[in-house]
């Protein structure tokens, strides 16, 4: 699927920053699920216990994996990848962890060998170019499941502030998430947080030069602000829906692992989001 409209680069971390992260994240991921036992409750995944959730990692980065690598989704043999409950059956519970270490590890390998011109799938919308959208796709997607991971090994949603000491969470790493979600996810399609009549939505974090307006119909249309070049002005200030906190605070919130967002405007924005806005694995 081609890229529409390519980011600028500022607002994409370098490739060896996201490596870093990735392998990090899913360190951290392993580590709490491990903590935690394999049939602990994830919290923030409702019906996943520790378990599913590692599956579902390792699955996810062996995915990413062999579209960088020209396979499509597929084996290097031209087969389909293992299910989630293949893995489960064929990967012991105690070497889950292990396991996805190793797949993230390669992970990072492969975006390592990739050519900076690579041509692979991508599939949302203001996408950076194959190889940084395969690097951020899978650092947020890593990120967020190890706060799932530190959900489990706690046995409830972490704070803010357990989450960014559990994980890299730096305001400019957490501003680039918010830019993939906001940009990048809920554009795509008809708008899930739609009402009677258009309205509008800033999401302003307190810690980076950076906001993002959805303008909400039938479609989700967002601007990024901030920056300079295009500042947060009156008129967005404005917005029928103002949600301001940190950049960590806000990227946990709108993932649906956290509940520090500030929130002014319409009284039930938070709810209709929390209900309505959730990535699903197909």
């Amino acid at each position: 699927m081609p890229t529409e409209h390519p980011l600028d680069d500022a607002a994409v971390l370098a490739l060896d920053r996201y490596q870093g992260l990735i392998a990090s994240a899913a360190a951290t991921l392993a580590r709490s699920a491990s903590a935690a036992g394999p049939t602990a409750d994830v919290p923030t995944c409702p019906r996943w216990s520790a378990v599913d959730l590692l599956a579902h990692q390792g699955l996810v980065h062996r995915w990413a994996t062999s579209h960088l690598r020209g396979h499509d989704g597929r084996t290097p043999e031209g087969r389909p990848l293992p299910t989630k409950s293949a893995y489960l059956r064929t990967v012991p519970a105690d070497e889950l962890a292990g396991w996805v270490v190793a797949g993230a590890a390669d992970l990072v390998t492969a975006l390592a060998e990739a050519p900076a011109d690579l041509r692979a799938m991508t599939f949302l919308r203001e996408a950076p170019a194959p190889r940084l959208f395969w690097a951020r796709r899978q650092t947020h997607e890593t990120t967020v499941h190890a706060v799932d991971g530190v959900a489990a090994r706690l046995g409830r949603m972490p704070t803010t502030a357990e989450a960014t000491d559990a994980l890299s969470l730096t305001p400019d790493v957490a501003a680039d998430g918010l830019d993939e979600l906001l940009r990048g996810f809920i554009t795509r399609g008809a708008a899930k947080i739609r009402r009677d009549a258009p309205y509008t939505v800033l999401v302003e974090p307190s810690d980076v030069d950076a906001a993002w307006l959805l303008h909400v119909d039938e479609a989700v249309v967002t601007r990024r602000l901030g920056g300079g070049a295009d500042p947060v002005d009156a008129p967005a200030r404005a917005a029928d829906v103002r949600l301001t906190g940190t950049a960590a605070a806000l990227y946990l919130g709108l993932w649906n692992r956290g509940d520090e967002i500030a929130a002014e405007g319409l009284p039930d924005f938070l709810d209709t989001w929390r209900r309505s806005q959730r990535v699903r694995w197909s």
